[in-house]
């Protein structure tokens, strides 16, 4: 892993710029036709590219244990995943730029539509647009709690934060998502004493929701992850003295960058539009983090055509960036999402660096099988950052 003492003895500043790819969701396994996503995928760019640099396959937390999106990216920055638990409501929160306060208890939420029984058909509600999100957390805003403020802000599509504000409000809570459909939403409980009163709380608000979303449809129910407090990092700047920025279109990905100490852009409406920000922000900054949704949209959805079209799609940037002239080009995902799952999953995830400064291996097409046939072999997430300043001629030499 990342050891951050050592990092901030070692590193140096320098001209040198450093691209990171996060493709959400990027892993796979194998489909109908014996191949996964990416095997199946025509991605002559990243074929290449995998073909000119150094190659292996990522774990992100321990192996057998799947990582949730923000574990998955905080590892690839270099914070230890079981050291830094960062629960997803205060990384929302910051994604749409919330006024997070001290002692506020944020979660994520999904609308998602239950049955006349009470469970649940799509975690989803359809992936509703962002416009009706907006009209039912109108809805959601006329709940009141006792003792606290609560507050409902709209994210993307069908997520939304809920923000609680008043003493004694503890992180430390199960949530109501069982994660899978045909089960009914769960009860929040407290994972210690101290974080019963928020349990509490929870627990009404959630019966509140269902009674205001009655006969609304696809959203008539809300499912709540994710409770945290806002932590405390130390920022990448301080640990790699890197001028760091961030650019994703999904908001909870923006406030991961925020969180680490990143210069965060919004990066537009689509993948080339991100591309374009980092080429119009290049002379700012030598650390570019750029986000790449859609594939862990299609995983999660079950499409295995979905999931390799927005790979197929993925591959026509590849061309942009390398026009930029990092110095250190890494193409990596956050977890695997592997259609025949629905989910995400613990498979470690293909990961490509591309420098001048490399022993050629034999990988040459970016797949998870290929890749895990590469030089780097199968490596923990959080050597990432201590591989790409190396790379970058980041580092200085340790010892005498």
């Amino acid at each position: 892993m990342a050891n951050f003492d050592l990092m901030r003895e070692l590193s140096a500043e320098t001209p040198s710029k450093i691209v990171m790819l996060v493709a959400d969701g990027l892993g796979g396994l194998p489909g109908p036709e014996g191949l996964s996503e990416l095997e199946a995928a025509r991605i002559p760019n990243l074929d290449q590219l995998a073909s000119e640099s150094i190659c292996g396959v990522i774990q992100h937390v321990l192996p057998g244990i799947t990582p949730g999106s923000g574990p998955g990216h905080l590892a690839l920055f270099g914070y230890d995943p079981l050291v830094f638990d960062i629960g997803r409501g205060v990384l929302e929160a910051l994604g749409i730029g919330f006024d997070l306060q001290p002692g506020d208890l944020a979660a994520r939420g999904n609308f998602c539509t239950v049955d006349e029984a009470g469970r649940i058909t799509d975690r989803r509600a359809g992936r509703i647009a962002t416009d009706l999100n907006v009209e039912l957390c109108k809805v959601l805003r006329e709940i009141k709690l006792p003792g606290v403020e609560a507050f409902v802000e709209p994210v993307q599509d069908y997520r939304f934060v809920l923000v609680l504000r008043g003493p004694e409000l503890s992180e430390g809570l199960t949530e109501t998502d069982p994660q899978w459909e045909g089960l009914t939403p769960l009860l929040v409980q407290a994972r210690r004493p101290e974080a019963k009163k928020a349990a509490a709380l929870a627990n009404e608000f959630v019966a509140k929701a269902e009674e205001a979303l009655k006969g609304k449809q696809p959203a008539n129910m809300v499912l709540l992850r994710g409770f945290s407090n806002r932590p405390s990092l130390p920022s990448m700047h301080e640990v790699y003295k890197l001028r760091a920025a961030g650019i994703a279109i999904y908001p909870m990905y923006r406030g991961l960058a925020q969180l680490t100490g990143m210069s965060v852009f919004p990066g537009g409406k689509d993948f080339m539009e991100e591309i374009q920000v980092a080429k119009e922000r290049w002379g700012d900054f030598d650390f570019f983090y750029i986000h790449y949704k859609y594939a862990d949209s299609a995983g999660e959805d079950g499409n295995f055509k979905g999931k390799v079209e927005a790979l197929e799609r993925l591959d026509a940037g590849i061309p942009a960036i390398r026009a930029l002239g990092p110095d250190v080009l890494m193409v990596t995902g956050d977890h695997s999402t592997p259609s025949v799952l629905k989910a995400h999953s613990w498979h470690p995830v293909p990961f490509v660096l591309h420098t001048p400064w490399r022993y050629p291996d034999d990988v040459r097409a970016f797949s998870e099988r290929d890749c895990r046939d590469g030089d780097l072999g199968r490596f923990a997430a959080t050597d990432v950052m201590p591989l790409a300043m190396a790379h970058a001629m980041k580092l200085a030499k340790y010892g005498a």
